[in-house]
């Protein structure tokens, strides 16, 4: 009799055990579902904040997780760490689907933030000097995407001007024999007092509190395929909760908001 007993104890601690490793759902305060998203801090981080109580009305408990740099957001959105992120544009993330094979899709555009020229050392882009030192991101998207718009402005001249991903290789002309020195997109606006000239993201512009529209030397037209977009992975992208924040994303509202707050240094793309 002992020995039935202790095999039922056995079982009965095994199956407390295996209950407490369980991962619970989560749920907000109102039985919410919880949305975790990645994005930079801005405007991305602003922007969700902005439709947080539109959504907890819809069912949706958002929870913005902030990165400042380009690389976990999608290696955590990729380990399910995160349900989505909002930080890049498709190329970028092209990239990262190609390079890792990662299993990211684009949702929906949401707002274009055109790249600008940016410096401390001159008031006008006629002023750089032969040699001068131009820093422009290390990722391949968007260092190919400022070259590009180093070639607009009829400072170098690319081998093809419709690369996206155009390397300092490509350049087959430059007659103020710049120097390209490839800076991490977040440090950049910290780089404008050691380099004549930076190319930066709007999004590390307005951190760093410039404001594109004044002090931007030059900066990209809103033709462009860089819009940043709401990313997902394959296996939840159609789930009700990415779409109602989708939808939120891409609602009058939001526009009214980026036009508003922004005033043409982050556009709406929708």
């Amino acid at each position: 009799m002992k020995k039935w007993t202790l095999a039922f104890l056995s079982l009965a601690l095994v199956a407390v055990l295996g209950a407490c490793g369980e991962k619970p759902a989560e749920t907000g305060s109102n039985d919410n579902q919880t949305l975790r998203v990645g994005a930079s801090p801005e405007p991305h981080s602003n922007i969700l904040e902005h439709i947080k109580p539109q959504l907890e009305q819809e069912g949706i408990k958002l929870e913005i997780v902030e990165f400042t740099d380009y690389k976990l957001p999608n290696q955590q959105l990729d380990q399910k760490e995160i349900d989505a992120n909002f930080f890049q544009h498709k190329p970028h993330m092209d990239g990262d689907v190609n390079q890792r094979g990662m299993d990211l899709v684009s949702v929906v555009p949401v707002h274009i933030e055109p790249l600008g020229a940016y410096s401390n050392k001159i008031k006008s882009v006629d002023e750089l000097q032969d040699g001068a030192i131009v820093a422009i991101p290390n990722d391949p998207s968007n260092a190919g995407r400022a070259l590009s718009l180093l070639a607009k402005h009829g400072l170098i001249k690319l081998q093809d001007e419709n690369m996206l991903e155009a390397t300092s290789k490509d350049i087959i002309e430059n007659p103020k024999n710049l120097e390209f020195k490839e800076v991490e997109a977040a440090m950049l606006p910290r780089m404008l007092d050691e380099m004549d000239m930076a190319i930066i993201n709007t999004n590390y512009a307005l951190e760093a509190g410039l404001d594109p529209t004044k002090d931007a030397l030059f900066m990209e037209d809103k033709d462009n395929p860089y819009a940043n977009i709401l990313t997902a992975r394959s296996d939840n992208k159609d789930s009700e909760a990415i779409k109602k924040l989708a939808e939120a994303l891409t609602s009058d509202e939001v526009k009214k908001f980026i036009e508003e707050n922004y005033k043409g240094a982050v556009i709406p793309a929708f």
